[in-house]
């Protein structure tokens, strides 16, 4: 089908439990290696590049019932899973995606109950998994670079969902609100791996630390990172993988107060986004308009020159079982800078 498309590349994700049945690095399910074997060698015989994504949100449920990316140890866990896919199809993977989409690992899956593991402890367990996240993907890299990168000549990054937030008038309070979602949403994994500071966004580590203290905690909710992991996690990518979305309005006044649980991510951003009408829409009610790529003017310049942008669009899916879908819509653009 690849073939058929017309496709030069395809990124596809690993399954942890298809190659590592009990989530741990002692016991290798080679079947499952097998499978992707041939699935990378029939790509590269038809002249298709693989990027693999490494961790695509299916956590064995063995490390889930230890807390998941809530558990520190998921650091060393993820690096044994990932030595292994580097062992075993390095030599023919010139393209890594360390872990796809953060945001929805934590925020809507520890800090809600939207994915799983459905752990709703809002403003507290997504701010732990998104501490855990960033030195897994740190730990992943320093290993690939260290040990594998001259001998597999490759690139390894990581991808992050980012919508974009206007302010919904000139207001300051405004301008600051959609500052606030913006650095939440994306920044939270992109300011500590691709700005020049690196560490959480200073607007977070503000919003947080004021709130945790008027809410009586004894100290910020936001798990602090040490000089050391600052260190640890800034660069380590050798790319800007981004997934985009959609773009909202977004406001602040006294009204929105109350509007969300407390203590939550929400609360602690501060700010209340909703839909302009008059912007394009897409069959999904969330989706509307696209990234503005100002974004890009925040990121190390390192990172950027020389830039090059794979832009494609993608829809919802491409085909059923087996048919192609005669009403699929776009999703997103997916932007990959090298």
């Amino acid at each position: 089908m690849m073939k058929e498309l017309g496709l030069d590349f395809y990124r596809f994700s690993i399954s942890w439990s298809r190659i590592l049945p009990n989530g741990f690095a002692d016991k290798i399910n080679q079947p499952g290696i097998e499978y992707y074997n041939n699935l990378i060698n029939e790509m590269i015989d038809n002249n298709i590049t693989p990027f693999v994504t490494i961790y695509h949100w299916d956590l064995p449920y063995n490390l889930q019932k230890l807390g998941g990316w809530a558990n520190p140890l998921v650091i060393d866990w993820f690096t044994d899973f990932s030595k292994i896919l580097f062992d075993k199809f390095g030599d023919r993977v010139q393209y890594w995606m360390t872990i796809n989409e953060p945001k929805q690992i934590c925020y809507e899956g520890y800090g809600s109950d939207m994915k799983a593991p459905f752990l709703n402890v809002t403003g507290v367990a997504d701010y732990t998994c998104a501490k855990n996240v960033l030195l897994a993907h740190a730990k992943a890299y320093h290993l690939y670079d260290k040990e594998y990168r001259k001998l597999q000549n490759g690139t390894i990054g990581i991808s992050i969902s980012c919508s974009w937030y206007e302010p919904a008038s000139d207001s300051e309070n405004d301008y600051q609100a959609a500052m606030d979602a913006r650095q939440f949403d994306c920044g939270q994994y992109a300011h500590p791996i691709f700005s020049n500071e690196g560490d959480f966004p200073i607007e977070m580590k503000l919003n947080i630390a004021l709130k945790s203290v008027w809410q009586g905690f004894p100290r910020s909710r936001l798990p602090e990172l040490s000089a050391a992991e600052i260190a640890f996690i800034k660069g380590t990518s050798d790319f800007f993988g981004l997934n985009a979305y959609t773009t909202k309005l977004t406001y602040r006044e006294t009204s929105s107060q109350g509007m969300y649980p407390v203590p939550s991510y929400m609360d602690d951003m501060g700010a209340v986004m909703v839909a302009d009408p008059s912007w394009p829409q897409s069959h999904s009610a969330w989706l509307q308009a696209s990234l503005n790529y100002t974004w890009f003017s925040e990121i190390d310049p390192k990172f950027l020159l020389p830039i090059r942008l794979v832009i494609w669009h993608k829809t919802w899916e491409l085909v059923q079982h087996g048919e192609f879908l005669e009403n699929a819509t776009v999703r997103s653009s997916y932007i990959l800078c090298i």
